[in-house]
């Protein structure tokens, strides 16, 4: 067996791919003090073909961190700041008449672009959130009749301030669904914020974003995504995923169960994990890693357990102990 994982990381050349990985983190790394793993999942995601949904308390960094993601990368960007007044046409574009030759131009929105930075999502009402269903599941917009499909990549990263929070719309189930992440970011230690303001005195005022140089063209992604596609999957590690996400549907502290949609999202991503490694076949660990911030979202604690402060994390901390780790 050793000898054909050899053979295999022969075959497949991960290095460029793991040096690129790098490269992102040290570049955002920069200006971005201790988030880590958020980074880290941003890339995942990005290379696993998904969207994110960024949850965490106001100044915590999610937006600049997005932006700043967007930047090492060589493609188009566009910011979408969502209002409880915005109209799905603001999002998607609308059909303007032309004066000269009497006929409608359609003139494309913000989300025509390669990374999408919607900015606290839950402020949107339904009406304009479910704007976005086809767009990110089909990577296309139909508007009046009329199928535009999108530039690759396309990548939405929202970011959205807790449900408790005034004036918010929750997102529906089947929207959560569609995000392959849901990351929360939390207040920075006491050691990080020290190293937060000390870095923004040292900058003296100069913006972040001008400290960034971009990495990956478009090219690049399309390619390691197509060598991701290789990795190697184990039969047993497919069964593990599968168990894992059976048992969020049978649970008793659960009302809500994981659907395929998450089973592939965990080998998508897992994939990922293992590739930015350096690794072409999927652990057990690697699946691991993905399972908070893909269950997180999908997953709904029954009434009785939310009332006893239990988390989705929690649950899902009991169904990794139940499952034997394949060997």
């Amino acid at each position: 067996m050793e000898n054909q994982e050899l053979e295999f990381n022969n075959r497949i050349p991960l290095e460029d791919l793991k040096n690129a990985a790098n490269a992102i983190k040290a570049e955002l790394g920069k200006v971005i003090v201790g988030q880590q793993e958020f980074i880290e999942l941003l890339i995942v995601s990005l290379f696993a073909d998904g969207h994110v949904l960024i949850e965490g308390v106001p100044g915590i960094a999610k937006t600049v961190t997005a932006k700043l993601f967007a930047k090492v990368l060589k493609t188009d960007f566009s910011r979408i700041q969502f209002t409880p007044d915005l109209m799905p046409s603001d999002v998607l574009g609308t059909s303007v008449l032309n004066m000269k030759t009497s006929e409608f131009e359609f003139h494309q929105g913000p989300i025509f672009s390669n990374i999408v930075l919607i900015d606290e999502i839950n402020r949107a009402p339904a009406k304009t959130q479910a704007a976005l269903f086809e767009t990110m599941e089909e990577r296309q917009a139909t508007i009046d009749g009329t199928t535009y499909p999108f530039k690759s990549p396309f990548m939405v990263l929202a970011t959205q301030n807790p449900i408790e929070q005034e004036g918010t719309y929750a997102l529906p189930e089947a929207q959560l669904d569609r995000f392959i992440f849901k990351i929360k970011v939390d207040y920075p230690n006491l050691e990080d914020e020290i190293k937060i303001i000390q870095t923004h005195h040292e900058r003296k005022g100069e913006k972040p974003q001008t400290l960034i140089e971009p990495i990956l063209n478009a090219n690049d992604i399309a390619t390691y995504k197509k060598q991701i596609q290789s990795i190697v999957v184990e039969e047993k590690i497919i069964k593990y995923i599968a168990q894992l996400v059976s048992k969020t549907r049978n649970h008793p502290h659960l009302y809500l169960g994981g659907s395929p949609r998450a089973s592939i999202a965990i080998l998508n991503t897992a994939k990922a994990f293992a590739a930015i490694n350096g690794r072409d076949f999927v652990t057990p660990e690697d699946v691991k890693k993905t399972l908070k911030p893909i269950l997180n979202h999908r997953i709904i604690l029954t009434p009785e357990r939310e009332m006893e402060g239990m988390t989705t994390e929690n649950v899902v901390d009991m169904i990794v102990q139940s499952v034997e780790i394949p060997r």
